[in-house]
């Protein structure tokens, strides 16, 4: 056995375990507006967040009282996924209703 062959037996192989971070996470946000329906808050807050009736509702009041409320805490990507549908679902039944991100 040659020493380089001997110096390779030797070695230690360590494994190190990384640390996974978790995302972070943002708000969705429904804005109140003058035009949008309750009704269609209700479904987009049922089909879109899959929320049941009781709390879709509960949102739906806490954004006419308020003018904001929280949809969703999701990781970016999703939330932003979110919104897109909420602005799509919005724009095809001709509803102005406004979504938004912000990190919480």
């Amino acid at each position: 056995m040659s020493k380089r062959e001997h110096d390779l037996d030797r070695e230690v192989v360590v494994e190190t375990k990384k640390k996974l971070q978790r995302p972070s996470l943002f708000k969705v946000l429904l804005h109140n507006d003058d035009y949008t329906t309750k009704e269609f808050v209700v479904q987009i807050l049922e089909y879109v967040f899959n929320k049941e009736n009781t709390e879709a509702v509960q949102i739906m009041l806490h954004v006419h009282r308020n003018g904001i409320g929280v949809a969703g805490v999701y990781p970016y990507e999703v939330a932003e996924t979110k919104v897109k549908t909420v602005d799509s679902l919005a724009r095809q039944y001709e509803y102005p209703l406004k979504c938004s991100i912000e990190e919480e």
